[in-house]
């Protein structure tokens, strides 16, 4: 004899399947793809749900934006250029779609090394043993002492500075410079420093002063474009879990602080995990009230082409 009641389930109600409610059917499913068709036929064939809606629906509004003449603001990490991505951030500023870029100042540091040597990214595990981790000694000359010149002899800020110094030296590689590029297609493009959080901060050519003033001119920058958000705009997150949500919110702050309805826009953020920040200060309060926010998981290096392709494929 069993110790514990069982419910009798004999009077349990039923519905036919015919009419319930379902989410999934095979329209929605996924197709067979043929390497003899093109990119929108792969399109096409990805299953029609969850993270493919979403990303459908965002490629959609940065063609609002772009058709609208709104900002389509892009926001880097580091882990971007790392990872090879300069190319496609370019060929989209190029084209007018990346109205403004955002960088923190790693990724600035990536960029030029990139441009000026066509090499990035030491291997820290094995420079660290004996302290000569970020000691590269040209890095920090180029970008610090090019920072403390025209911190005091123009109005540029941190991305400009530097973008035209690229320029100025002819790079060997300056085609793969997000910097370079922006300022040459008078793009803004901003760098939001942390000092003390890169190599260049730790080497004898470090200005503080110049490397705040520029930093907090960018800040400014920023601003003006987030202002222009309204009724429309982009704003991604790639690969930042901590300064560009922050310096993004602040400049969203300072915006409405000043009497402009930011509000009514698209934010994505992009990353290989879920972070705090990205999740709170890129898709949720920003858009509280007005806009939609999307959260992509995956790698860069795999769900940014596949975003530039997309937007490419209606944005010719």
């Amino acid at each position: 004899m069993a110790k514990f009641k069982q419910i009798d389930l004999k009077k349990v109600k039923t519905i036919s399947i015919k009419s319930r409610k379902s989410n999934v059917t095979p329209a929605d499913f996924a197709k067979v793809y043929s390497p003899q068709k093109n990119f929108l036929d792969f399109e096409k064939s990805l299953p029609n749900t969850l993270a493919v809606k979403d990303l459908k629906a965002l490629v959609e509004d940065i063609v609002f934006a772009n058709t609208k003449k709104k900002p389509v603001i892009v926001l880097i990490g580091a882990h971007v250029i790392k990872v090879g991505l300069s190319p496609l951030i370019i060929d989209l500023v190029k084209k007018g779609i990346i109205t403004t870029v955002g960088m923190n100042s790693a990724a600035a540091i990536h960029d030029v090394e990139t441009a000026m040597w066509g090499k990035t990214s030491e291997d820290v595990a094995v420079n660290i043993m004996d302290g000569y981790f970020g000691m590269a000694r040209e890095t920090g000359d180029l970008i610090n002492n090019t920072l403390k010149t025209l911190s005091a002899n123009s109005d540029l800020g941190y991305g400009e500075a530097i973008g035209s110094e690229l320029i100025k030296r002819k790079a060997p590689f300056l085609k793969f410079s997000i910097l370079a590029a922006c300022y040459k297609s008078g793009v803004p493009v901003t760098v939001h420093a942390a000092i003390g959080t890169d190599i260049i901060h730790q080497q004898p050519t470090m200005n503080g002063a110049a490397t705040g003033e520029m930093s907090f001119r960018d800040f400014k920058v920023l601003c003006s474009s987030v202002k222009d958000l309204t009724g429309g705009g982009v704003v991604l997150n790639i690969g930042s879990a901590v300064i560009m949500p922050e310096v993004f919110l602040k400049a969203l702050t300072i915006t409405r602080n000043l009497g402009y309805k930011t509000a009514g826009f698209t934010t994505a953020n992009f990353d290989m995990l879920h972070h705090y920040r990205p999740l709170m200060n890129i898709v949720t309060r920003p858009t509280q009230g007005g806009g939609r926010g999307y959260n992509f998981t995956g790698h860069h290096e795999i769900m940014i082409p596949l975003l530039s392709a997309m937007i490419k494929n209606r944005i010719r």
